[in-house]
């Protein structure tokens, strides 16, 4: 649903689909099969049923100009409000997103809004919790990081009477009672998961070798990426080559040295990447180069989280990603206003989730972000009265 590479949060997406999804059915894997092709490969799918399920969840995901599917009614904007957003760490573009999304929707209402930075290090994250309580703001924003690894302080700012609103800081979305949250704004991490993997299936005709990233010291990231795989393992003809564990903040020093590896080890049958944040992209591309990779061939890579500029861009450019599953960081930051106005004018919170977007080579255009049609205009109506 996230770092000096953050390892404390990311990643997740809703996705309207319950109606069409198959069973998913846990399966094994073989490490180094030779039974994946590459991309739009003329062998039949294996798994004709989930294909067509994958096919169908793809079209809508990919649709960039559906209705506002948001709030459109509640409370008109108390005034004089102050709001301080705590970041895991600003170089996240995820997180960095969400508080520029909170500072722009908080400056139409004429609150005043502090971003202050957590470093990406425990230390620094109880540091900045810290400075935000000392503040005394009407309420604080828990940007991208666990909520109970400063469980003292979500304490402080419960017993001080200041609400909490998290981004991407629980599993799922909306209330929690431990830790005491308003309410936490992020996509439903199983929608991401899902869609990631569907179009894997879809785009390899169910033929793919896949390697997975992840950083398995971040429940949130291990939970997603599990999930990835537990939907690609329910078309028995995916095989998943590998499943690399690399932690965020390591990725930049770590994620060529595994792609070589890979290289080496799998050569073609490594057709699609999965990773559960858009980085780990960046950092494989100068491998993928060295080994004579063209940035429009196999492997085939789809980011499950976040969705920043630079993802964007190589999805645009065909530089070694072909797909990102984004979060509307824009639209979620006026959420984050919109469930703080809900909490100081004493109603309960919206219950929003947005819709999950998949943004591919097809439908990226111009655009460096994914924001849903409508949302300031609808939130502008209902904070104006």
């Amino acid at each position: 649903m996230n770092p000096t590479r953050n390892r404390l949060s990311r990643t997740a997406t809703t996705l309207a689909v319950p109606a069409v999804v198959a069973a998913l059915v846990a399966g094994g894997c073989s490490r180094g099969s030779s039974s994946s092709t590459p991309d739009h490969a003329p062998l039949a799918s294996a798994c004709p049923a989930v294909l067509n399920t994958a096919k169908q969840a793809l079209a809508r995901a990919e649709k960039v100009d559906a209705p506002w599917d948001g709030p459109t009614s509640g409370p008109r904007a108390v005034s004089g409000k102050s709001i301080v957003f705590v970041a895991a760490t600003m170089t996240n573009p995820g997180v960095a997103g969400a508080a520029k999304g909170v500072e722009e929707a908080g400056r139409s209402i004429g609150w005043n809004v502090r971003v202050i930075d957590g470093q990406g290090t425990p230390f620094g994250i109880q540091e900045a919790f810290g400075q935000a309580i000392a503040l005394r703001p009407s309420g604080i924003v828990i940007g991208g990081f666990d909520p109970n690894s400063v469980a003292d302080q979500v304490k402080q700012a419960d017993d001080a009477h200041i609400p909490l609103v998290g981004w991407h800081a629980t599993r799922s979305p909306g209330p929690s009672a431990n830790p005491k949250l308003f309410t936490n704004v992020t996509t439903r991490v199983e929608d991401v998961a899902r869609i990631s993997a569907y179009w894997i299936i879809a785009r390899s005709n169910g033929n793919a070798g896949v390697v997975i990233f992840t950083d398995s010291s971040i429940p949130f990231a291990e939970n997603k990426s599990q999930l990835i795989k537990k939907t690609l393992m329910s078309c028995s003809s995916v095989k998943l080559l590998s499943y690399e564990n690399i932690p965020l903040p390591d990725a930049g020093s770590r994620t060529p040295q595994a792609v070589s590896s890979l290289l080496s080890r799998f050569g073609d049958r490594w057709t699609h990447s999965a990773a559960i944040n858009d980085l780990y992209f960046a950092d494989a591309a100068a491998a993928l180069r060295a080994a004579g990779k063209q940035g429009d061939e196999a492997p085939f890579s789809i980011g499950a989280g976040d969705g920043d500029p630079s993802a964007f861009q190589r999805i645009r450019d065909r530089q070694f990603q072909a797909a990102t599953v984004p979060e509307p960081l824009n639209a979620q930051g006026s959420q984050i206003v919109d469930e703080f106005n809900r909490a100081f004018a004493g109603q309960p919170p919206s219950g929003y989730v947005a819709l999950v977007h998949l943004t591919t080579t097809r439908n990226v255009g111009d655009t460096t972000s994914w924001e849903p049609s409508g949302y300031r205009a609808a939130y502008a109506r209902i904070w104006s009265g």
